[in-house]
């Protein structure tokens, strides 16, 4: 193992991601610094859109880990470090790297400010990027082999990923970029993508926005029957729901204004709801 290059994996998750990291504290230590992995390599391509100024140089990197996936990147690509781990893991687990491309690919619409013009097209677009990393870190969880719940990992990652675009909505609005509510739950209530970006939608808009929480709240439902006869060592790779409903919930209180308000929760109400989880099975309550 490289040690060092996993040890970046780590810090880069614990501080850009502490919703990820916190869950695999209650994974087996052996096999934290895969997923550590995973999720550095997931939040690299995530933040593709905020490093650069132009699409193409997004286009570019993009294409970089492509090329490092398969094998074609120029120079040598284990001497960045969550390359070189990313590497490893796939190696040690037999992870499908049709996954990692797929999810590359599906990041270019990161890039643009087309908006997602369906909720299957939303759906797809979640999967894509979250699904694969819940079912990725379950096959890591378990040593390389199916352990099913692909229907977990589906759901689940859907359920994550619009409660983490719900969250993000006030700046992703505010450049010009709608992920959700897509255009056609936007046309349910009267609305276009204009009204969005630029600040309109008043009391539709939240409408439309309760639509996106109550989708979200029966997906993570079903990743949870989904759970029930699930192996028992891939629990920690869906222990991150277990915080969906945190903030899903400090979006339904009182007041809340969509185009301003950041929901947080506090740290040690999440580690404590994780802590809850566990004990509960991990099946993404709590």
């Amino acid at each position: 193992m490289s040690e060092a290059a996993f040890a970046h994996c780590e810090a880069l998750v614990r501080e850009g991601d502490p919703d990820r990291y916190f869950p695999t504290l209650f994974a087996p230590a052996d096999k934290r610094p895969y997923l550590h992995a995973l999720y550095a390599f997931s939040l690299e391509v995530s933040r593709i859109r905020e490093a650069v100024t132009q699409s193409l140089a997004g286009e570019i990197r993009l294409q970089w880990w492509r090329d490092a996936l398969s094998g074609e990147a120029r120079g040598d690509a284990s001497a960045n470090p969550v390359a070189a781990a990313l590497e490893e893991t796939i190696a040690r687990f037999s992870l499908p790297r049709a996954a990692l491309l797929a999810l590359i690919d599906a990041r270019t619409h990161d890039l643009y400010d087309d908006p997602i013009a369906t909720l299957n097209d939303l759906e797809g677009y979640c999967g894509e990027t979250y699904s694969a990393i819940f079912r990725l870190a379950s096959l890591v969880l378990a040593d390389g082999r199916d352990p099913g719940a692909a229907d977990a990992a589906g759901h689940g990652g859907v359920a994550w990923a619009m409660t983490g675009l719900m969250r993000a909505f006030p700046w992703t609005a505010r450049r010009g970029q709608l992920y959700l509510p897509p255009l056609d739950i936007l046309a349910e209530h009267g609305l276009a993508r204009n009204d969005v970006v630029s600040g309109r939608g008043g009391e539709a808009l939240k409408a439309a926005l309760r639509q996106m929480r109550d989708g979200a709240r029966e997906h993570l439902a079903l990743a949870q029957a989904a759970l029930a006869d699930a192996d028992p060592r891939i629990g920690p790779a869906f222990l991150p729901l277990a915080l969906v409903p945190l903030y899903l919930d400090a979006m339904e209180r009182s007041g809340y204004a969509p185009f301003d308000d950041v929901v947080e929760v506090p740290l040690w109400r999440r580690l404590w709801r994780l802590w809850r989880a566990s004990r509960a099975g991990f099946r993404g309550a709590g």
